[in-house]
């Protein structure tokens, strides 16, 4: 059986279509209801705070997928991912099963070039320390034979209407009314996002590999292109001018003052106005898989999502 913990946000989402379109038994844990349905597929309510409750709800379990998102504030995670991640360990090891932990890139930190798996933990924000304490830890028990453990790690993702991805937010939903697009940062930089549901694949693709445990992984993601052009296709996608208002650091801060979210970005601001290049050979050589193009990506998220009014 597939567990995903974590079970409603945007990767989590796309797992599930993926297990459910290859006939997989799933349970899927959260803490409030999720609306996918489907006959192979059950949901069971936990708190992953609570180490018993983790350990009924991953009863049966052959491979656990650990998908959960935290409010975006550097003190929540503090608390409360320290005490997930052992729940979680404790729980895939008392059902002998493997654990697949989906993760981000915050622990880098700010990096001269490509960004590969074996990049060194150099983080400088808050929520980039907790994340590299979180990556170590489980590292530290798969190098002790105690843990079987995948560390499957993302960039900045597209293809949602999560209020957590930026490009669809702040530029597809944008254009899609006619409006002028944001963009956080420095258009003149280099970013690569991957598409939601390259990581729902690539997800199934580790949890049905045994081979593949116990290391890193990065997902598979396009090449980088400027903030421009990724402005200038999304503008040509949607028929509208590339039209668009850059996001300072400043204008955070102060829009951070009103709200704790919006608050917590700012110590990301780095990832926006320095390159960011995230790379996925290891996964694409290994999978032999090709990611979603953004023209193609885009083109889909403009026909299902942010549909051109």
């Amino acid at each position: 059986m597939h567990t995903i913990l974590g079970a409603g946000g945007p990767v989590a989402n796309a797992l599930t279509q993926e297990l459910i379109a290859h006939q997989q038994t799933i349970r899927l844990v959260s803490r409030r209801p999720v609306a996918i349905k489907a006959d192979n597929l059950t949901w069971q309510k936990a708190d992953l705070l609570n180490y018993a409750q983790v350990l009924e709800a991953t009863t049966g379990s052959t491979v656990i997928y650990l998908c959960a998102g935290l409010v975006y504030d550097a003190d929540v995670w503090r608390e409360q991912w320290p005490v997930i991640i052992q729940n979680v360990i404790k729980a895939t090891k008392a059902h002998n099963a493997r654990l697949i932990f989906f993760d981000n890139v915050y622990m880098y930190g700010l990096i001269n070039g490509p960004m590969t798996e074996d990049t060194p933990y150099h983080p400088i924000s808050e929520k980039g320390k907790i994340r590299a304490q979180i990556a170590e830890t489980i590292m530290q028990e798969v190098k002790a034979g105690k843990l079987n453990a995948t560390i499957a790690r993302a960039p900045d993702f597209y293809g949602t209407s999560s209020a957590n991805a930026f490009l669809d937010m702040m530029v597809l939903a944008k254009y899609a009314k006619k409006q002028s697009a944001q963009w956080v940062g420095n258009p003149s930089k280099l970013h690569n996002f991957i598409y939601i549901p390259d990581a729902g694949k690539a997800m199934y693709l580790l949890g049905q590999h045994p081979e593949s445990a116990n290391q890193i992984w990065h997902l598979p993601t396009s090449p980088v292109m400027t903030g421009h052009q990724f402005l200038e296709l999304a503008a040509l996608t949607y028929g509208v001018k590339p039209k668009f208002m850059r996001v300072p650091k400043f204008m955070l801060w102060l829009l951070g003052l009103f709200n704790k979210v919006i608050a917590g970005t700012v110590e990301m601001y780095y990832q926006t106005d320095h390159d960011y290049i995230f790379n996925s050979d290891k996964f694409e050589k290994a999978f032999n898989f090709k990611p979603t193009a953004y023209e193609d990506g885009i083109k889909e998220v403009a026909r299902t999502i942010y549909k051109p009014e």
